[in-house]
C-alpha cells in the first residue's frame, strides 16, 4: 500500500488537478494526505469536496505556515503505509505512474528510492529539457552536487530511507530536496524508472524556484557546507563536494562583487578555504 503526500500552500486553483491525477491512477494508492501549510484561500473547501466522493481516503491536514519541508515531514509522520510518494500541488501524474513504479520497486527491492522522467510545461507550453537535466540511475552523488537531479514529484520512497538519513531540513527555505538527495546519495543508489510519468508545470512567480531565484545557490552552498562538516563522506566524495562548493562560491562571490556587494562577495570567495584546511588535516 502507498501513501501519497501532497504539500500545498494557496493552490486552490491547482490542487484538484493534482488530486485527480492520483485518483485516476491505474493502481489505487492506500491514502492521499493533503498537508495544507497555512493556506488562506479555498484549498480546504476544494479538498473536502473531493474527499467526499473519492474511492480512497483523502486526508486533509492543516498546519500554520512553516514551509514545504515541515509540510512534507508532517505527511511522513502521519502516513500509514511504508511506501511514500510525493506530489507537489501544481504537478500531476501520468495514469500508470504508481503501477509502473511499484512494479520496478518490487523487482528490485534493494533500492530504497526510485524516480521517473518528467515532462515539463511552462505557462501551458511543453518545454524541451537539456541533456544536463536527464535524471540519472544508480550512483548519482557526483551529478547531484551540481543541481537537483531528482524531481520531488517523481519519487517513490521506502520509509526506511527517512529512518536512515533523516527528514527534510526545515530551516531550508528552498533546495530542501537537493539537501536530502545529497545525504541519501552518498550511501544509496537511485532506481530510475525510465519513462516520463510526471508532468511538471513551471514559470509562475509563486513557485519557490522563482521566489528564491536570485539567492538559490546560497542555499545549495549551505547544504554543501553541512555535508562537508558531517564527517560522513568518503575521501573521493569530500573532494567532489569541495570542488563543487568552490565552483558555486566563485560564481556567487564574483556576482556579489559585480553588483556592489563586496563584503558578501569576499566572504563567499573565502568560504571554501576552511574546508581545504580540514582536508589537509584529514590527509
Amino acid at each position: 500500500m502507498i501513501s501519497v503526500i501532497i504539500p500545498t500552500f494557496n493552490r486552490a486553483e491547482f490542487i484538484e488537478q493534482a488530486i485527480s491525477s492520483v485518483l485516476g491512477q491505474s493502481l489505487a494508492c492506500g491514502e492521499i494526505l493533503v498537508v495544507d501549510d497555512g493556506s488562506v484561500d479555498a484549498t480546504s473547501e476544494v479538498v473536502r469536496r473531493i474527499s467526499g466522493s473519492a474511492e480512497v481516503p483523502v486526508r486533509y491536514l492543516y498546519q500554520e505556515n512553516q514551509g514545504v519541508s515541515a509540510a512534507r515531514n508532517k505527511g511522513i509522520a502521519e502516513a500509514r503505509h511504508d511506501l511514500l510518494c510525493f506530489l507537489d500541488s501544481d504537478d500531476r501524474w501520468a495514469p500508470r505512474k504508481l503501477e509502473l513504479q511499484l512494479e520496478a520497486m518490487e523487482r528490485q527491492p534493494q533500492y530504497l528510492i526510485s524516480h521517473t522522467r518528467e515532462i515539463w510545461y511552462r505557462r501551458g507550453m511543453r518545454v524541451n529539457q537539456k541533456k544536463k537535466h536527464a535524471p540519472p540511475h544508480g550512483e548519482i552523488f557526483n551529478r547531484a552536487l551540481r543541481m537537483c537531479v531528482v524531481g520531488m514529484s517523481t519519487v517513490m520512497v521506502r520509509r526506511e530511507l527517512f529512518t536512515r538519513y533523516g527528514l527534510f531540513a526545515e530551516d531550508m527555505l528552498c533546495c530542501e530536496d537537493y539537501d536530502l538527495w545529497l545525504r541519501v546519495s552518498r550511501k544509496e543508489e537511485f532506481l530510475l524508472v525510465d519513462e516520463a510519468l510526471t508532468l511538471k508545470d513551471g514559470g509562475r512567480p509563486d513557485q519557490l524556484s522563482a521566489l528564491h531565484r536570485l539567492g538559490m545557490d546560497t542555499w545549495r552552498i549551505r547544504s554543501l557546507c553541512r555535508l562537508l562538516e558531517s564527517a560522513q563522506l568518503s575521501s573521493e566524495q569530500y573532494t567532489q563536494a569541495l570542488a563543487e562548493l568552490e565552483r558555486k562560491c566563485t560564481v556567487y562571490g564574483k556576482g556579489c562583487l559585480k553588483h556592489g556587494r563586496p563584503e558578501e562577495g569576499r566572504r563567499f570567495l573565502a568560504l571554501p578555504e576552511q574546508f581545504y584546511m580540514k582536508k589537509s588535516l584529514l590527509i
